[in-house]
């Protein structure tokens, strides 16, 4: 099993700007599409490590016999979770972008530095 080097780095590379964008940007919109791009490279990242040089769809049939399945089908488990992280990331942006627009609606801003005070 080979993983293609290109895609991994390419997630990898997406995780990295992502994590830099939560971590130096000030405006909540901004840290929202960092959440948002670590996870799309999380799941380039997913899908890379389940790939498979010239490989075929994991169903056992005439096309391909059982002998030959480890050596040549796709990993159908990561590409599955990749499925379900999406699905989960969507909604996870939708929550934050619903927070994003009750906290503008308090303050009038977005900048993180309005938000300090707290109500303890």
């Amino acid at each position: 099993m080979t993983i293609s080097h290109a895609v991994l780095t390419t997630g990898l590379l997406l995780m990295l700007i992502g994590i830099w964008g939560i971590l130096t940007q000030r405006n909540i919109l901004r840290i929202i599409i960092g959440f948002a791009l670590m996870g799309t490279g999380s799941h380039i990242v997913i899908v890379a490590v389940g790939y498979v040089a010239n490989g075929t769809a994991p169903i056992i049939d005439d096309a391909l016999p059982l002998s030959e399945a480890a050596a040549r089908a796709v990993d159908p488990v990561p590409s599955a979770l990749a499925v379900t992280a999406i699905v989960i990331g969507l909604a996870v942006t939708a929550v934050m972008l619903a927070f994003a627009i009750r906290l503008y609606g308090a303050k009038k801003t977005l900048s993180i530095d309005a938000f300090a005070d707290s109500k303890w």
